[in-house]
């Protein structure tokens, strides 16, 4: 009984010292006291102390890390990294919405300068290239009906190579 109650104590120290460096979700403090050793049941003591002080709330992590992000990443990019992290999705889409009210994010103008990283206004790109541009795109989280109409406006097209035999 006391070593339970010892290894209680010693989690709940450890979960305070990890939220002094950096906030963290509710998944990712328990994972790293699983991480350093400690016991399902001591780890979860540890989560609930924390999170009854208010040390730790999802909620105010996910609204933190949209506003740090709204301008560089797409929204699937962000409900994604969101997820792993393990914020459920309702959590995220009420946290995007507060960050939209503050922020006024401007995907379309993101995926312009995304793609002017990679080529500039009226490019003509092989078929290789554009398939590589699409995919860099399409794994930051823009849709592909954007994409297309970004590079359509941009006049960034491809050239068609005929290999000869």
């Amino acid at each position: 009984m006391m070593e339970l109650q010892e290894e209680r104590r010693q989690a709940r120290k450890k979960a305070m010292r990890l939220l002094e460096h950096m906030d963290r979700t509710e998944k990712g403090l328990a994972d790293k006291l699983i991480q350093s050793g400690f016991s399902a049941e001591a780890t979860a003591d540890a989560v609930a102390y924390v999170k009854d002080y208010g040390y730790i709330n999802d909620s105010r992590y996910a609204l933190n890390y949209i506003i740090g992000r709204i301008h560089d990443r797409s929204r699937q990019k962000i409900f994604q990294e969101l997820l792993q992290k393990g914020i459920n999705r309702e959590t995220a889409e009420t946290a995007w919405e507060e960050a939209v009210e503050l922020e006024n994010p401007n995907e379309r103008e993101l995926l312009k300068r995304t793609v002017e990283k990679r080529c500039s206004f009226g490019s003509e790109l092989d078929e290789r290239e554009m398939r590589r541009l699409y995919g860099y795109l399409s794994r930051r989280g823009f849709r592909s009906g954007e994409i297309s109409s970004v590079l359509e406006e941009m006049e960034i097209t491809v050239v068609y190579t005929c290999k000869e035999q």
